[in-house]
């Protein structure tokens, strides 16, 4: 089973800030869309960001103004800068990319935002 590697989640007191990154499998290819997902204990997964191949972003209301999403094709990464976090905002982050067929996951890293 192929997997992304994640990296870049912790503890961080309320207003902090977190980087999360992502890093493709080299045998991967032809990725379209990457992006990001959490999952919060007893919530359903959610959407947090997408970045299309050009570049074009989409977010969930709740990280808007706090969140960037960002890919570099090259190095077949996406990052996940997240400002003025929030207690809300503690979960487990997956990044995820899509190719034309499949989409595939990463392993999940822990993000906890205290108050």
């Amino acid at each position: 089973q192929v997997r992304l590697v994640e990296s870049g989640g912790g503890l961080v007191q309320s207003g902090g800030s977190l980087r999360l990154s992502c890093a493709v499998p080299e045998n991967i290819f032809g990725i379209n869309t990457m992006g990001w997902y959490r999952q919060a204990p007893g919530k359903q997964r959610e959407s947090v960001a997408t970045i299309t191949t050009l570049g074009l972003t989409d977010y969930a209301d709740s990280v808007k103004g706090r969140f960037t999403i960002a890919r570099d094709n090259a190095k077949k990464t996406v990052d996940l800068q997240m400002n003025t976090l929030k207690p809300e905002d503690t979960a487990v982050y997956y990044c995820y990319v899509r190719d034309s067929r499949f989409i595939y996951w990463g392993q999940g890293t822990q993000v906890t935002v205290s108050s």
